[in-house]
């Protein structure tokens, strides 16, 4: 069973991290001292080991920090990389502030370079995720063939124990063997997917007896919450861990997380990044940066697309149009005018469509190069609106769509963007709302500095042009 193999696996995970932290070092001697330059004595790196045990012990403690040696059946590769790319810079930062601190007091540490720290951490993080990957491989490759399984049973059968069994059926290399479901209410025998019904939740003192089990998922109805109790009693007083996946899709189908009140779970309905202070402030300071320089860059585009907007049309030069935006809030977005000046009620009737022929010739091409957006970046300087976010909509549209489709609203909980995760993926113009919103509610709840930085990068391979914009 996997609960007697686990602490095995830990422990051949930290001394292959030990044999790569070691192997690391060395390479990076050699790197820094014979490939780039003079090699000095090799001594002071060694000093009986001292240093060489003080790397080990320092990089495998941070690692252990960013839960490295926790089973991490479903974690991503991604997740698992950047955990490692932390642990080593956490870990070059310790050691230079060690010598930094104790130069005098360490042996030789006035002749440890710096740059042997920085090479070591490069090349250590390559070796780790190199290592992981490789034990990930070999880890799928047993459980694919029926090795290192984890054996579950299920208690209540419910959307949330379908898809549960949907999600291991489609992930053979987790290793998760579900062995049956326990229910009241449905015949024995009945199956979902190759997962049957096997008896009722009396049985489940009898199956916890056999302790065959390594983990109990209990994935009751919202009807049926009654019996938790009950049930996570019974789980409790056999020893084997518990997980509860709640049966709510439904009512909070996004990503909830719990906070901590004195001892009580609050649950909140939905993590948004972008709540938090330090979070908000590195986003708007990206933003004001950003549109500072993109202005300065784009002048020149914009100067020209100025001029022929007045020489080939009359009319103002910028249009501007309200949106909703944060919180619910209307403001003015700016763009160049790409159409006819019309009235209010002309300018109300719709989207635009294929050869509308509201567009001028100079609005097509600035409409399709998505150059009629630049007069955005002003919004953004004003806090209007963010570099990367939900686009915003006219006010007559948020009114019906916040009645038509279910957590549209959510998307005014961040600043709206010039470009977005919905957008760089192809939902832009006449193209459908759900999808849209979809995607801007993935935004809002996985938003990382770095996921900005993508979907910019994304926009200038493929979201400028635009087969949508008419």
């Amino acid at each position: 069973m996997i609960k007697n193999n686990q602490s095995v696996l830990n422990r051949l995970h930290v001394v292959l991290d030990a044999i790569v932290i070691l192997t690391s070092y060395f390479l990076a001697y050699w790197l820094q001292f014979y490939y780039l330059g003079n090699a000095p004595s090799l001594f002071p790196y060694l000093d009986r080991g001292i240093w060489p045990a003080c790397f080990v012990a320092i990089f495998l403690f941070y690692n252990a920090v960013f839960s490295l040696y926790q089973p991490k059946r479903v974690m991503g590769r991604r997740l698992e990389a950047s955990n490692v790319v932390k642990a080593n810079v956490l870990g070059m930062a310790t050691i230079i502030l060690i010598l930094y601190i104790w130069i005098k007091q360490i042996p030789y540490a006035e002749h440890f370079s710096r740059m042997f720290a920085f090479w070591f951490a490069i090349i250590n993080s390559i070796l780790t995720i190199a290592e992981r990957n490789c034990l990930r491989i070999g880890l799928m490759f047993m459980r694919r063939r029926g090795f290192n399984l984890k054996h579950i049973l299920l208690i209540g059968y419910s959307r949330a124990a379908e898809g549960f069994i949907d999600r291991v059926n489609s992930n053979p290399q987790w290793g998760y063997k579900i062995r049956g479901i326990l229910d009241d209410k449905r015949e024995r025998g009945e199956e979902y997917k190759g997962v049957k019904v096997i008896g009722s939740t009396d049985n489940l003192d009898m199956l916890l007896s056999f302790n065959r089990l390594d983990e109990i998922i209990i994935t009751l109805g919202l009807e049926d919450y009654k019996n938790l109790e009950q049930i996570v009693n019974s789980c409790e007083k056999s020893g084997v861990h518990t997980k509860f996946v709640p049966d709510y899709n439904n009512i909070i189908p996004t990503k909830p997380y719990t906070e901590d009140l004195l001892g009580m779970p609050v649950i909140h309905i939905r993590h948004v990044p972008l709540t938090n202070g330090w979070n908000k402030l590195i986003k708007r300071t990206m933003d004001v940066v950003g549109s500072f320089l993109a202005i300065i860059l784009f002048s020149p585009v914009m100067l020209v697309t100025a001029i022929l907007v007045k020489a080939t049309s009359p009319g103002p030069l910028i249009f501007t149009q309200e949106r909703v935006g944060l919180h619910n809030r209307p403001f003015k977005m700016y763009k160049f005018r790409s159409m006819g000046v019309q009235s209010r009620k002309e300018e109300a009737k719709g989207w635009t469509t294929k050869n509308d022929p509201r567009v001028t010739s100079v609005g097509k091409i600035i409409r399709k190069t998505s150059i009629d957006e630049l007069p955005q970046l002003f919004n953004v300087l004003k806090g209007d609106m963010s570099l990367v976010g939900p686009r915003p909509e006219r006010p007559q549209y948020v009114e019906k769509f916040k009645e038509e489709i279910p957590r549209y609203m959510v998307k005014h909980q961040v600043r709206p963007g010039m470009t977005g995760w919905a957008q760089v993926n192809g939902f832009r113009g006449d193209t459908s709302i759900r999808g849209r919103i979809e995607h801007d509610l993935y935004y809002i709840e996985n938003w990382t500095i770095g996921f900005d930085i993508k979907i910019l990068i994304l926009t200038v391979f493929k979201g400028f042009i635009n087969k949508n914009a008419y």
